[in-house]
């Protein structure tokens, strides 16, 4: 086994690793969830912590780690006699994002079940996982389905497996440590607030700091042993210290005024629910357990809602996360007091993590593996400054040759702060896909609805019972059996086909030419795409976005999973100059193309937001239609949103829908609660009637 770089040898990242030894003195404060750039040492530290968790006795041969001292009565392997055990460390399993729900939960051998009448089963990651870390790398790219089935191991300490009616469960109580860069998506916020506690991460920039981190990253990389020598003493004592800490935790005392303080904050900050209270309950008392303490402190308090409520407080998808420390000061200053839990006699109550002083506020080593932490990190939107709705901030527009208002001086305007988000009606890709889970399109997927079966193609994982047993009556005969019961054998089997529903890639395709200036109009058009951003986080999209003005088109963001980034893309873009729509249909066109080779199952939906007016270059028009048809000839679904107003309209939107062989929805026909759009609802449902 290779010596893993020590936790005590990590530069800085001081919420880092008190957050992860709290949940080691505890695990029932639910898990850490740590959000940042790549090469922060996230992985680093996680892989770390297990040298420092304290050794375990299991019962001998049992595949489920049970502690002889109170087996599982439940447990697959048992039932257990006393007797037999072995003592070995804490395992870190990872949980690859690729990995299938068999392999997290375990599976059943539903051929032996079936033939043989044989209960076999085979244990999955969470049982490996029982009593050490389950480390989840990139959890917000997992499968929505296999995080509920994480998340909900986390929180009952068991994991259930059922096949066609048979039923396996076993405990599965671990130390939950899942990463993510937010650049690549958030997960949802009811998925975010099972995770008990959050930390931010990033790399420093002082100088100083950097260095000390290079310098000991390349003195691991020389000598990995002789390294983690230079350290075994400060490793064995933040060992013992958790030992310490746990034996110490049912003794601290959490008072009155110490639960007020929580509720106090959780009421505040407006968290949904009671599970905020309850891991800052958990988190506060760790926190004295760990300071050596029998009873929780504000300080506690204080630290336990900065690490158990910035994620919990998104109000919506593209709020950042975080937390008003001066309203929680406040808080705390008004509802303590109340009983003996205070700061006491002003000794220092700051939480040690039990390091080396000059380790602290610097940043950890990079990670010795493709694996470590992915592109780099997003920050909150910038709000950018904008005029009033409707005015004119500068000189009056000329007139351009095509009639087109063109700005006067400056070569764009200002950035038009979008109108409020609205429910949009839902824009879905026709046919059915086989693409990653989401909520959009129609799809083959393995999680639904059972539409049909089809034989096995691999290891069968959903049996289609009805047709197997279809299957194998023909044959009961010639296969000797000539009573009750069923003779099944591998050919008979059948797997389940399902629909659900698929996430795509909406790509949006945004005219920002001066035909779309009118600061009113553009901060329409503007709500209208963050809307449909935020349906697309809610149906776990990828989301990309195209622009184009003046002289061409660019891709402002290529397609990624974070909408967040997309919306700040949005919120930041200028406007004026000519409407070169067929550079933006071609930009789009080519990125379609590239996004095929590396995802070729997930289907895309094209959104042009345009008034259809193409003024760029030679013959504009005619090179738009070719454009547009295009797509016609992929076979790419294409809704364009009509954002032309005034009491003249040239219908130029529609025009190009068609060319696009899409649809065509107004501004007032893409919410969902438009009566225009119900009426344009009916009409199209009664003509297909008809």
């Amino acid at each position: 086994m290779s010596t893993p770089f020590p936790f005590t040898a990590v530069v800085g990242q001081d919420d880092l690793r008190l957050a992860l030894l709290l949940n080691a003195v505890s695990p029932a404060v639910g898990g850490v969830l740590v959000r940042g750039e790549k090469g922060t040492a996230k992985s680093t530290a996680v892989r770390a912590l297990s040298v420092l968790m304290p050794t375990l006795n299991v019962v001998a041969g049992c595949r489920f780690s049970c502690d002889p001292d109170s087996p599982d009565p439940a447990c697959p392997d048992g039932p257990h006699e006393p007797g037999a055990f072995e003592t070995r460390p804490a395992r870190t399993v990872e949980l690859p994002v690729g990995a299938s729900e068999d392999r997290l939960v375990g599976a059943l051998d539903i051929e032996r079940a079936l033939a043989e009448g044989v209960k076999a089963f085979e244990p999955g990651l969470l049982a490996d996982a029982h009593r050490g870390i389950l480390y989840v790398d990139e959890v917000n790219l997992l499968h929505d389905h296999l995080v509920d089935l994480l998340l909900d191991a986390a929180a009952m300490g068991a994991s259930y497996v059922e096949r066609e009616g048979v039923s396996v469960r076993h405990a599965a109580r671990f130390l939950l440590v899942g990463t993510m860069n937010p650049e690549e998506g958030e997960l949802r916020p009811q998925l975010l607030d099972r995770f008990g506690l959050t930390v931010e991460v990033a790399a420093s920039r002082e100088p100083d700091q950097r260095v000390e981190v290079v310098r000991r990253r390349l003195a691991y990389d020389d000598d990995p042993a002789a390294f983690a020598g230079r350290w075994a003493d400060e490793e064995a004592a933040v060992r013992a210290r958790i030992v310490a800490a746990r034996a110490l935790l049912p003794s601290v005392r959490l008072g009155d005024g110490a639960l007020r303080q929580i509720a106090a904050t959780c009421a505040a900050f407006e968290v949904d629910g009671m599970r905020a209270d309850i891991v800052m309950a958990r988190t506060a008392t760790a926190l004295a357990a760990w300071a050596g303490r029998t009873d929780v402190l504000a300080e506690d308090v204080r630290q336990a809602a900065l690490l158990a409520l910035p994620h919990r407080r998104r109000r919506n998808p593209f709020d950042a996360p975080g937390l008003d420390e001066d309203k929680l000061d406040e808080t705390l200053e008004e509802f303590g007091g109340q009983d003996d839990t205070g700061p006491g006699d002003g000794t220092d109550t700051g939480h040690d993590d039990g390091l080396s002083d000059d380790d602290r506020g610097d940043d950890g080593p990079d990670d010795d593996g493709p694996d470590d932490d992915g592109p780099g990190g997003g920050g909150g939107r910038p709000a950018p400054e904008a005029g009033p709705d409707g005015g004119d901030t500068g000189a009056r527009p000329e007139a351009g040759q095509d009639g087109e208002p063109q700005p006067s001086g400056a070569a764009e305007r200002s950035a038009v702060r979008a109108a409020e988000p609205f429910r949009t009606k839902v824009l879905s890709v026709p046919g059915i896909g086989e693409g990653a889970a989401g909520r959009r399109s129609r799809a083959r997927t393995e999680h639904g609805r059972t539409t049909g079966a089809r034989r096995p193609r691999g290891a069968l994982t959903k049996l289609h019972l009805a047709a197997t047993v279809q299957a194998a009556a023909p044959h009961q005969r010639a296969r000797g059996r000539s009573g009750p019961g069923l003779v099944v054998r591998r050919d008979d089997l059948r797997q389940a086909t399902r629909e659900g529903r698929e996430g795509n890639l909406v790509l949006f395709v945004v005219d920002a030419s001066g035909s779309m200036a009118a600061r009113q109009r553009m901060s329409a058009v503007k709500g209208a795409v963050l809307s449909l951003l935020l349906d697309a986080y809610q149906r776990r999209d990828k989301v990309g976005l195209v622009t184009f003005r003046g002289a061409g088109a660019e891709l402002a963001l290529p397609p990624t999973s974070s909408v967040d980034a997309a919306a700040v893309r949005l919120e930041s873009l200028p406007t004026g100059g000519r409407t070169p729509l067929a550079a933006g249909l071609l930009k789009a066109h080519d990125v379609l193309r590239v996004e095929r080779l590396r995802d070729s199952a997930r289907r895309a939906l094209v959104v042009v937001v345009t008034d259809g007016r193409a003024t760029g270059g030679p013959e504009p028009v005619a090179l738009a239609g070719r454009a547009a048809r295009l797509f016609a000839a992929d076979g790419v679904a294409c809704v364009v949103v009509d954002c032309e107003s005034g009491p003249v309209r040239l219908g130029l939107a529609g025009q190009l829908a068609g060319e696009l062989g899409g649809a065509a929805v107004t501004l007032e026909e893409l919410r969902a609660d438009s009566i225009a759009g119900l009426v344009k609802d009916v009409q199209g449902t009664s003509r297909r009637a008809a």
